[in-house]
């Protein structure tokens, strides 16, 4: 089948997200036989000129739109970023009879509203590589799908539940010339890595478990290592670790560090790190090795909030991690998302009295909290009245303790004004 793949992600919060997860899903598909053409609206200025204009060049027998982000989840005037994916299922709706299949991040918290919402024919919620091409090989033979795993039908939901493979390896990572042409589109590319997918450490608020699972699954180092060694030979350097938590668990991180070590690739990278679990060996393994920044999602500068969060570390934690990165040179992103259940306006003055004492180069702060769906967040936020049963989240909906509205908003403009390196 001739298979057109469209991330249909515009935005540019920090800096321009390669679309990994639909390469993926695209090598996948190749491997099994498909004709692929991928599409990276980011860089697009007429998008509805893009569509019309592949559409009628490849004539897709299929296409899958991938889903990055429902809104900006901001609480003040937030963006309903969704709309703007629903334009392109309209636009491919006037150009193509083709099943339109959806799937992402964004997509996979939200697998039947989404689906409702934007009238696509298809959806997979979460990994992507196997579930789309037993799709395509329903399509292509006319049988039911229905009891494929992680597979939503328009207007029937899903029979079976989600489907995580167990062994990463035997999905294989996407050749370099599937994303060379969003990196090309660049002005300075950093090319998405993620060496493990799941999160078991259940923070309140957090959809990581619910698009990935809960149980963590870790690529073989050798394949990461190869892998980048490709992207160094077609002429990159900058890449960044898309995992949640790079540094968990601290041996397969390490083990990542002595391969880029051995293989000498002279690459410059970031990653994410768990302010936890992070001794002195790793983090000069990590400069050694080439990392130039990390971001610490500390969330918090009050104990109590940290245990609200379901954060399973503390501050001395933090300040020695931040310590740690500080000394061997390694530029730090710090984050603060205030608002959340048991905050108070005195948890607020410590967390920003916290990040004061760190040594960051750069501090994003949130306040309200997203509530996503099966999160503790979500349950929170029913049982004190913030949402009802018939709440459809898909719509942007935030937690914001009781108490903290206007002030909190003020406080924090007021505080940033003396911080240049604070982004809100």
């Amino acid at each position: 089948m001739r298979v057109l793949l469209i991330s249909a992600n515009t935005e540019q919060f920090n800096m321009p997200a390669m679309p990994l997860g639909l390469a993926c899903v695209a090598e996948a598909t190749k491997m099994a036989g498909h004709e692929v053409s991928m599409l990276d609206l980011m860089f697009q200025m007429d998008v509805d000129d893009t569509l019309e204009n592949i559409i009628s060049e490849f004539q897709p027998e299929c296409i899958g739109i991938s889903v990055r982000n429902i809104d900006d989840q901001h609480i003040e005037n937030p963006q309903f970023l969704i709309e703007k994916v629903k334009q392109v299922v309209t636009v491919c709706r006037g150009l193509s009879n083709a099943p339109i299949v959806l799937g992402g991040a964004g997509y996979s918290m939200f697998p039947e509203t989404a689906l409702a919402y934007l009238d696509a024919d298809f959806g997979v919620a979460g990994e992507g590589e196997i579930a789309f091409t037993d799709l395509l090989t329903h399509l292509q033979n006319n049988d039911d799908p229905s009891n494929i795993p992680s597979l939503y039908i328009k207007d029937k939901g899903s029979r079976k539940p989600k489907l995580l493979c167990k062994n990463l390896d035997m999905l294989s990572l996407p050749e370099t010339s599937i994303l060379s042409r969003s990196a090309s589109q660049s002005h300075e590319p950093w090319i998405p890595v993620q060496t493990r997918r799941g999160c078991a450490l259940k923070c309140s608020y957090c959809s990581t478990s619910t698009i990935e699972g809960s149980i963590l699954r870790n690529r073989s180092p050798e394949i990461v290592s190869a892998w980048l060694e490709s992207w160094v030979k077609a002429g990159y350097e900058n890449f960044f670790f898309v995992d949640n938590t790079f540094n968990l668990p601290p041996a397969y991180a390490k083990a990542i560090c002595q391969l880029i070590l051995e293989s000498d690739l002279g690459i410059s990278w970031r990653c994410i790190i768990y302010p936890k679990n992070t001794d002195k060996e790793l983090v000069e393994m990590m400069a050694a090795a080439g990392c130039k920044q990390i971001s610490l999602g500390f969330e918090s500068g009050s104990e109590q909030m940290l245990k609200n969060l379901n954060k399973q570390f503390t501050l001395d934690d933090v300040r020695e991690v931040s310590y740690m990165f500080a000394d061997h040179g390694i530029e730090q992103m710090g984050f603060l998302l205030l608002g959340g259940p048991g905050e108070t306006r005195k948890s607020v003055e410590e967390s920003l009295t916290f990040a004061d004492s760190l040594e960051l180069d750069a501090l994003r702060i949130t306040a309200g909290i997203r509530i996503y769906p099966s999160t503790k967040l979500a349950e929170t936020s029913l049982n004190q009245g913030v949402i009802t049963p018939k709440t459809n989240l898909l719509y942007p909906h935030f937690y914001l303790s009781r108490g903290l509205e206007g002030w909190l908003s003020e406080r924090l403009k007021k505080w940033q004004a003396s911080r240049p390196y604070v982004i809100m």
